[in-house]
Protein backbone atom coordinates (compact mmCIF):
# COMPACT_ATOMS: atom_id res chain seq x y z
CA UNK A 1 0.00 0.00 0.00
CA UNK A 2 2.55 2.36 0.87
CA UNK A 3 4.55 1.62 -2.24
CA UNK A 4 1.19 2.49 -4.22
CA UNK A 5 0.83 5.76 -2.28
CA UNK A 6 4.52 6.28 -3.13
CA UNK A 7 4.58 5.84 -6.70
CA UNK A 8 1.28 7.63 -7.27
CA UNK A 9 2.62 10.80 -5.43
CA UNK A 10 6.20 10.32 -7.93
CA UNK A 11 4.06 10.76 -10.96
CA UNK A 12 2.04 13.50 -9.34
CA UNK A 13 5.97 14.80 -9.20
CA UNK A 14 6.24 14.23 -12.54
CA UNK A 15 3.20 15.40 -14.07
CA UNK A 16 3.54 18.58 -12.31
CA UNK A 17 7.38 19.24 -14.01
CA UNK A 18 6.19 18.18 -17.08
CA UNK A 19 3.45 20.96 -16.67
CA UNK A 20 6.20 23.55 -15.79
CA UNK A 21 7.81 22.62 -18.73
CA UNK A 22 4.71 23.09 -20.94
CA UNK A 23 4.31 26.13 -19.46
CA UNK A 24 8.01 27.87 -19.96
CA UNK A 25 7.86 26.35 -23.59
CA UNK A 26 4.35 27.94 -24.50
CA UNK A 27 6.16 31.53 -22.46
CA UNK A 28 9.41 31.57 -24.54
CA UNK A 29 7.53 30.81 -28.25
CA UNK A 30 4.48 32.44 -27.95
CA UNK A 31 3.96 36.32 -28.31
CA UNK A 32 2.89 39.44 -30.04
CA UNK A 33 6.32 39.70 -32.00
CA UNK A 34 6.15 36.44 -33.27
CA UNK A 35 4.92 33.04 -32.05
CA UNK A 36 6.76 29.67 -33.38
CA UNK A 37 7.21 26.56 -31.06
CA UNK A 38 10.46 26.47 -32.86
CA UNK A 39 11.61 29.42 -31.01
CA UNK A 40 11.90 27.32 -27.40
CA UNK A 41 15.06 25.65 -29.03
CA UNK A 42 16.34 27.95 -31.75
CA UNK A 43 17.78 30.71 -28.70
CA UNK A 44 20.22 27.55 -27.27
CA UNK A 45 20.40 24.82 -30.12
CA UNK A 46 22.50 26.04 -33.41
CA UNK A 47 20.71 25.10 -35.96
CA UNK A 48 19.25 26.47 -39.20
CA UNK A 49 15.42 27.29 -38.73
CA UNK A 50 13.33 28.50 -41.46
CA UNK A 51 11.54 31.60 -40.88
CA UNK A 52 13.19 32.54 -37.44
CA UNK A 53 15.49 35.68 -37.87
CA UNK A 54 18.07 36.91 -35.62
CA UNK A 55 15.57 39.99 -34.39
CA UNK A 56 13.24 37.12 -32.89
CA UNK A 57 15.93 35.04 -31.21
CA UNK A 58 16.98 38.33 -29.79
CA UNK A 59 13.22 38.90 -28.33
CA UNK A 60 13.59 35.54 -26.67
CA UNK A 61 16.73 36.07 -24.62
CA UNK A 62 16.76 39.71 -23.89
CA UNK A 63 13.03 39.73 -23.00
CA UNK A 64 11.03 36.41 -22.70
CA UNK A 65 14.17 34.54 -21.17
CA UNK A 66 14.39 36.83 -17.75
CA UNK A 67 10.94 37.14 -17.57
CA UNK A 68 10.17 33.04 -17.47
CA UNK A 69 13.50 32.81 -14.96
CA UNK A 70 11.92 35.56 -12.75
CA UNK A 71 8.52 34.19 -13.37
CA UNK A 72 9.61 30.81 -12.38
CA UNK A 73 11.68 32.04 -9.40
CA UNK A 74 8.73 34.46 -7.97
CA UNK A 75 6.24 31.89 -7.82
CA UNK A 76 8.60 29.12 -6.65
CA UNK A 77 9.45 31.63 -3.61
CA UNK A 78 6.06 32.61 -2.90
CA UNK A 79 4.51 29.27 -2.82
CA UNK A 80 6.99 27.89 -0.50
CA UNK A 81 6.97 31.17 1.69
CA UNK A 82 3.00 30.42 1.79
CA UNK A 83 3.90 26.92 2.96
CA UNK A 84 6.01 27.95 5.75
CA UNK A 85 4.08 30.58 6.58
CA UNK A 86 0.72 28.30 7.33
CA UNK A 87 2.99 25.89 8.67
CA UNK A 88 4.36 28.57 11.49
CA UNK A 89 0.95 30.15 12.15
CA UNK A 90 -0.62 26.39 11.99
CA UNK A 91 -3.64 28.33 10.13
CA UNK A 92 -4.17 27.23 6.48
CA UNK A 93 -5.39 30.94 5.68
CA UNK A 94 -2.29 32.27 6.46
CA UNK A 95 -0.01 33.65 4.21
CA UNK A 96 3.41 36.08 3.96
CA UNK A 97 0.97 39.02 3.37
CA UNK A 98 -0.73 38.40 6.76
CA UNK A 99 2.38 39.21 8.90
CA UNK A 100 2.92 42.42 7.32
CA UNK A 101 5.59 41.53 4.73
CA UNK A 102 3.87 42.80 1.24
CA UNK A 103 2.46 45.88 3.00
CA UNK A 104 5.32 47.01 4.12
CA UNK A 105 6.96 46.43 0.47
CA UNK A 106 4.21 48.17 -0.72
CA UNK A 107 4.61 51.12 1.56
CA UNK A 108 8.06 51.75 0.80
CA UNK A 109 8.20 51.45 -3.19
CA UNK A 110 4.93 53.63 -3.43
CA UNK A 111 6.35 56.30 -1.12
CA UNK A 112 9.50 55.99 -4.02
CA UNK A 113 6.89 56.36 -6.93
CA UNK A 114 4.96 58.81 -5.57
CA UNK A 115 7.81 61.37 -3.72
CA UNK A 116 10.79 59.69 -5.16
CA UNK A 117 11.25 62.69 -7.71
CA UNK A 118 11.44 65.08 -5.08
CA UNK A 119 14.12 63.28 -3.33
CA UNK A 120 16.00 62.59 -6.57
CA UNK A 121 14.83 58.85 -6.15
CA UNK A 122 13.54 57.65 -9.59
CA UNK A 123 13.80 55.05 -11.22
CA UNK A 124 13.41 51.01 -10.99
CA UNK A 125 16.28 50.30 -8.99
CA UNK A 126 14.85 52.66 -6.07
CA UNK A 127 11.67 50.90 -6.25
CA UNK A 128 13.23 47.80 -6.20
CA UNK A 129 15.39 48.30 -3.61
CA UNK A 130 12.40 50.48 -1.97
CA UNK A 131 9.92 47.40 -1.97
CA UNK A 132 13.07 45.20 -0.36
CA UNK A 133 13.91 47.25 2.37
CA UNK A 134 10.15 47.86 2.82
CA UNK A 135 9.54 44.55 3.57
CA UNK A 136 12.48 44.02 6.13
CA UNK A 137 11.65 46.79 8.44
CA UNK A 138 7.99 45.78 8.42
CA UNK A 139 9.47 42.29 9.50
CA UNK A 140 11.82 43.73 11.67
CA UNK A 141 8.72 45.70 13.67
CA UNK A 142 6.20 42.80 13.50
CA UNK A 143 8.62 40.42 15.37
CA UNK A 144 9.68 43.58 18.18
CA UNK A 145 5.77 44.22 18.49
CA UNK A 146 4.91 40.18 18.79
CA UNK A 147 7.98 39.41 21.27
CA UNK A 148 7.81 38.79 24.73
CA UNK A 149 9.88 37.36 27.35
CA UNK A 150 12.43 35.78 24.11
CA UNK A 151 9.31 34.10 22.63
CA UNK A 152 6.86 34.79 20.02
CA UNK A 153 3.37 34.00 20.46
CA UNK A 154 1.79 33.33 17.06
CA UNK A 155 -1.62 34.65 17.72
CA UNK A 156 0.12 37.55 18.47
CA UNK A 157 2.58 37.78 15.74
CA UNK A 158 -0.42 37.41 13.41
CA UNK A 159 -2.47 40.30 15.33
CA UNK A 160 0.81 42.66 14.61
CA UNK A 161 0.74 41.74 11.26
CA UNK A 162 -3.20 42.65 10.61
CA UNK A 163 -2.31 46.04 12.53
CA UNK A 164 0.76 46.54 10.14
CA UNK A 165 -1.40 45.92 7.08
CA UNK A 166 -3.84 48.46 8.24
CA UNK A 167 -1.26 51.03 9.04
CA UNK A 168 0.23 50.33 5.56
CA UNK A 169 -3.22 50.66 4.28
CA UNK A 170 -3.62 54.08 5.75
CA UNK A 171 -0.26 55.16 4.12
CA UNK A 172 -0.60 54.12 0.87
CA UNK A 173 -4.25 55.76 0.67
CA UNK A 174 -2.33 59.40 1.90
CA UNK A 175 0.19 58.49 -1.12
CA UNK A 176 -2.91 57.78 -3.67
CA UNK A 177 -4.23 61.03 -2.34
CA UNK A 178 -1.03 63.23 -2.97
CA UNK A 179 0.70 61.98 -5.90
CA UNK A 180 -0.23 62.82 -9.40
CA UNK A 181 -1.71 61.59 -12.35
CA UNK A 182 1.87 59.60 -13.52
CA UNK A 183 2.50 58.15 -10.44
CA UNK A 184 -1.05 57.32 -9.31
CA UNK A 185 -1.25 55.18 -12.77
CA UNK A 186 2.46 53.61 -12.10
CA UNK A 187 0.98 53.16 -8.42
CA UNK A 188 -1.98 51.03 -9.41
CA UNK A 189 -0.02 49.37 -11.87
CA UNK A 190 2.74 48.51 -9.73
CA UNK A 191 -0.06 47.07 -6.77
CA UNK A 192 -1.53 44.93 -9.72
CA UNK A 193 1.93 43.26 -9.87
CA UNK A 194 3.98 42.54 -12.98
CA UNK A 195 6.70 41.18 -14.62
CA UNK A 196 6.77 43.34 -17.91
CA UNK A 197 10.27 44.84 -18.54
CA UNK A 198 12.71 42.73 -16.67
CA UNK A 199 15.91 42.72 -18.06
CA UNK A 200 19.00 40.28 -17.72
CA UNK A 201 20.40 43.52 -15.31
CA UNK A 202 17.45 43.76 -12.77
CA UNK A 203 17.54 39.55 -11.97
CA UNK A 204 20.34 38.84 -10.08
CA UNK A 205 19.60 41.86 -7.43
CA UNK A 206 16.25 40.01 -6.58
CA UNK A 207 17.23 36.27 -7.57
CA UNK A 208 20.31 36.00 -5.11
CA UNK A 209 17.65 37.11 -2.03
CA UNK A 210 15.25 34.49 -3.00
CA UNK A 211 17.92 31.76 -4.09
CA UNK A 212 19.09 32.09 -0.33
CA UNK A 213 15.44 31.99 0.77
CA UNK A 214 14.03 29.09 -0.79
CA UNK A 215 17.82 27.40 -0.15
CA UNK A 216 17.98 27.73 3.81
CA UNK A 217 13.76 26.84 3.70
CA UNK A 218 13.91 23.63 2.08
CA UNK A 219 17.28 22.93 4.36
CA UNK A 220 14.94 23.52 7.24
CA UNK A 221 11.66 21.88 5.81
CA UNK A 222 12.42 18.53 8.59
CA UNK A 223 12.49 21.61 11.41
CA UNK A 224 9.26 22.85 9.77
CA UNK A 225 7.60 19.64 9.54
CA UNK A 226 7.94 19.25 13.56
CA UNK A 227 5.84 21.78 13.80
CA UNK A 228 2.63 20.41 13.00
CA UNK A 229 2.53 18.50 16.10
CA UNK A 230 2.77 21.85 17.70
CA UNK A 231 5.72 23.67 19.70
CA UNK A 232 5.86 21.88 22.76
CA UNK A 233 5.88 18.39 20.61
CA UNK A 234 8.81 19.74 18.50
CA UNK A 235 10.47 20.84 21.43
CA UNK A 236 10.79 17.12 22.28
CA UNK A 237 12.50 16.39 19.02
CA UNK A 238 14.59 18.70 20.16
CA UNK A 239 13.84 20.91 17.59
CA UNK A 240 15.05 25.07 19.20
CA UNK A 241 11.16 26.51 18.29
CA UNK A 242 12.00 30.01 18.84
CA UNK A 243 15.01 30.14 16.94
CA UNK A 244 13.15 28.08 14.13
CA UNK A 245 10.55 30.65 14.12
CA UNK A 246 12.69 33.35 13.96
CA UNK A 247 14.33 31.90 11.05
CA UNK A 248 11.40 31.20 9.10
CA UNK A 249 10.38 35.00 9.38
CA UNK A 250 13.52 36.26 8.26
CA UNK A 251 13.63 33.79 4.93
CA UNK A 252 10.59 34.77 4.44
CA UNK A 253 10.70 38.05 4.78
CA UNK A 254 14.06 38.01 2.55
CA UNK A 255 12.36 35.55 -0.71
CA UNK A 256 9.17 37.84 -0.88
CA UNK A 257 10.43 41.21 -0.45
CA UNK A 258 13.00 40.09 -3.06
CA UNK A 259 9.77 38.76 -5.48
CA UNK A 260 7.92 42.05 -4.62
CA UNK A 261 10.65 43.95 -5.52
CA UNK A 262 11.24 42.80 -8.70
CA UNK A 263 7.21 41.91 -9.70
CA UNK A 264 4.78 44.12 -7.89
CA UNK A 265 2.21 42.49 -5.42
CA UNK A 266 1.18 39.49 -6.76
CA UNK A 267 -1.77 37.65 -4.69
CA UNK A 268 -3.03 34.20 -4.11
CA UNK A 269 0.18 32.24 -5.09
CA UNK A 270 1.15 31.80 -1.42
CA UNK A 271 -2.39 31.19 -0.40
CA UNK A 272 -3.85 28.82 -2.70
CA UNK A 273 -0.68 26.69 -3.65
CA UNK A 274 0.08 25.10 -0.63
CA UNK A 275 -3.71 24.08 -0.42
CA UNK A 276 -3.56 22.69 -3.99
CA UNK A 277 -0.10 20.87 -2.93
CA UNK A 278 -1.57 19.82 -0.02
CA UNK A 279 -4.56 18.12 -1.45
CA UNK A 280 -1.71 16.28 -3.85
CA UNK A 281 0.60 15.02 -1.57
CA UNK A 282 -0.51 15.26 1.61
CA UNK A 283 0.44 17.38 4.66
CA UNK A 284 3.93 16.03 5.12
CA UNK A 285 6.20 19.27 4.55
CA UNK A 286 9.32 17.23 3.27
CA UNK A 287 6.67 16.62 0.51
CA UNK A 288 4.73 19.59 0.55
CA UNK A 289 7.60 22.32 0.51
CA UNK A 290 8.95 21.05 -2.91
CA UNK A 291 5.24 19.93 -4.93
CA UNK A 292 4.83 23.61 -3.49
CA UNK A 293 7.69 24.88 -5.21
CA UNK A 294 7.15 23.22 -8.42
CA UNK A 295 3.59 24.15 -8.51
CA UNK A 296 3.60 27.55 -7.58
CA UNK A 297 6.32 28.43 -10.61
CA UNK A 298 4.76 26.19 -13.40
CA UNK A 299 1.26 28.54 -12.10
CA UNK A 300 3.04 31.42 -12.54
CA UNK A 301 4.81 30.97 -15.70
CA UNK A 302 1.40 29.91 -16.75
CA UNK A 303 -0.56 33.09 -15.71
CA UNK A 304 2.07 35.37 -17.34
CA UNK A 305 1.94 33.51 -20.55
CA UNK A 306 -1.94 34.18 -19.97
CA UNK A 307 -1.01 38.02 -19.36
CA UNK A 308 0.76 38.53 -22.47
CA UNK A 309 -2.02 36.64 -24.68
CA UNK A 310 -5.29 37.39 -23.26
CA UNK A 311 -4.98 41.19 -25.09
CA UNK A 312 -2.57 41.16 -27.21
CA UNK A 313 0.10 43.22 -28.10
CA UNK A 314 -1.39 44.98 -24.83
CA UNK A 315 -0.84 43.14 -21.49
CA UNK A 316 -2.61 42.04 -18.09
CA UNK A 317 -1.22 42.92 -14.87
CA UNK A 318 -0.12 39.09 -13.70
CA UNK A 319 -1.98 40.02 -10.44
CA UNK A 320 -5.56 40.58 -12.04
CA UNK A 321 -4.56 36.83 -13.64
CA UNK A 322 -3.93 35.41 -10.57
CA UNK A 323 -6.55 36.58 -8.14
CA UNK A 324 -9.24 35.78 -11.17
CA UNK A 325 -8.54 32.10 -10.31
CA UNK A 326 -7.20 31.94 -7.39
CA UNK A 327 -10.35 33.37 -5.50
CA UNK A 328 -13.01 31.43 -7.08
CA UNK A 329 -10.56 28.05 -5.74
CA UNK A 330 -10.02 29.47 -2.68
CA UNK A 331 -13.93 29.71 -2.28
CA UNK A 332 -14.15 26.12 -3.82
CA UNK A 333 -11.83 25.05 -1.14
CA UNK A 334 -13.87 26.82 1.87
CA UNK A 335 -16.92 25.43 0.72
CA UNK A 336 -15.60 22.16 0.68
CA UNK A 337 -13.85 22.38 3.93
CA UNK A 338 -17.19 23.45 5.54
CA UNK A 339 -19.01 20.97 4.10
CA UNK A 340 -16.70 17.72 4.99
CA UNK A 341 -16.40 19.33 8.60
CA UNK A 342 -20.65 19.22 9.08
CA UNK A 343 -20.30 15.51 7.75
Amino acid sequence: MLAKVNQRQQMLFLAVALSALICAVLALSSGPVISDWRLALAWWWPADFSGIKALHIDVVTQIRLPRLVLALMVGCVLAQSGCATQTLCRNPLADPGLIGISAGAAVAALMVISLGGKWGLQGEFWVSGGAFLGALAATLLVYKLAGQSGHTPVATLILAGVAINAFAGAIIGLLSYHADDDSLRLMSFWQMGSLAGISWQQLPFGLVFMGLSSLMLILRRRAINALLLGERQAGYLGVNVQRLKREIILWVALGVGGAVALTGMIGFIGLVIPHISRLLVGADIKRLMPMSMLLGAAVLAFADWLARMLVAPAELPIGIITALVGAPFFLYLLLRQKRHHYA
